[in-house]
């Protein structure tokens, strides 16, 4: 939502246009309207929802309702405002793409670290869909989607690296959609976290933004709040202090991986949003304290690596699957690590 969300208290019903649209679960907790949609509007503040929803800005089964509206199972909320949706322009940029195989239907490439997926408001350039709309021509947009991701049926983190899949044709995007909803790609991570792990295991708990900082996830094992998340991990390869482990996402929250770990008490090594950018095990040795940090320079963040993606082909209903090389630094890193001696 922008700073622009006020509008004039005598704009006719006719002259508002929907930017957003939600529906309640059917399990929705009975909570405030702008509690509901701090969580849903990105880059928003709740002063700017309670201004908006003062205004009549904010319509809940077709009618305007305060900010102390209590939203219930099943009902359409809507913010509307006196001026047309604002589509973000995409600018083709001739940015090179790690396209590991590409036919008629669909893409798929490595991102790299540091490269953010698809713009934003404040952020129109440098991304990777910047990069495919130079490459493809017109790639599909979901009808819903507001934030110009064409053709992207699933996101990576910034400082992740790893493989995605990009939809070419709206036949491909619904069809490699569904496969992501019903979950039945093979998707796998490999994730240098802190501590040393002694088993395989399997992580629940609800992922939801913190109450407390709107940045980041948390997890509420309570399931009182935010959305259900599994996910499963095996032990690949431990160095004492940190274990390298293998992640298979059974849903696709968002930084699921990354909060999981950190609700377990094991922050991805060098996360400096979950606390894993700090020397978390070990001794308190200078020498020891000098290795970490020479370690924390090699990633720009978090160790985690997208490695490997399967799925249907949307035409020939073939099952493709691709496995990446680790990136050099993160390849490195686990060099320095293996090398290292652990006190006993």
């Amino acid at each position: 939502m922008t700073d622009e969300l006020s509008a004039d208290n005598e704009i006719e019903e006719e002259e508002l246009y929907e930017h957003y649209k939600f529906k309640a679960d059917p399990g929705q907790e009975i909570i405030r309207i702008d509690k509901f949609l701090i969580d849903r509007l990105p880059n928003t503040s709740r002063n700017k929802i309670q201004c908006s929803a003062k205004n009549g800005n904010i319509h809940v089964n077709g009618k305007a309702v305060k900010q102390n509206y209590k939203v219930k199972p099943g009902d359409d909320i809507a913010v509307v405002l006196p001026y047309p949706v604002r589509e973000i322009t995409l600018i083709p940029q001739n940015i090179p793409i790690d396209i590991a195989y590409e036919d008629d239907d669909l893409l798929v490439v490595y991102k790299p670290a540091n490269m953010v997926v698809h713009p934003a408001y404040g952020n129109y350039k440098d991304t990777l869909v910047n990069a495919l709309v130079y490459h493809i021509d017109n790639l599909p947009k979901p009808p819903a989607d507001y934030f110009g991701r064409p053709g992207l049926v699933h996101r990576i983190d910034k400082n992740t690296t790893g493989l995605l899949v990009v939809a070419k044709t709206e036949m491909a995007l619904t069809h490699l959609a569904k496969q992501f909803f019903d979950r039945t790609t093979d998707r796998y991570y490999y994730a240098l976290v802190w501590g040393d792990i002694k088993e395989d295991a399997t992580i629940t708990g609800n992922v939801g933004r913190s109450l407390k900082n709107r940045k980041v996830m948390t997890v509420f094992p309570n399931g009182d709040y935010g959305k259900h998340a599994v996910t499963h991990y095996k032990i690949l390869e431990r160095f004492g202090y940190v274990t390298l482990v293998k992640c298979k996402l059974e849903t696709g929250r968002t930084h699921q991986i990354r909060a999981h770990f950190q609700y377990i008490g094991n922050p991805l090594f060098n996360d400096p949003e979950y606390g894993g950018n700090k020397i978390l095990k070990g001794t308190i040795s200078a020498t020891y304290k000098r290795f970490v940090e020479n370690c924390f320079e090699l990633l720009p963040g978090q160790a985690l690596h997208a490695k490997t993606l399967g799925f249907m082909q949307p035409s020939t209903k073939k099952l493709l699957s691709f496995d990446s090389e680790l990136p050099p630094n993160f390849s490195d890193l686990l060099s320095r690590w293996r090398n290292y001696s652990v006190p006993n």
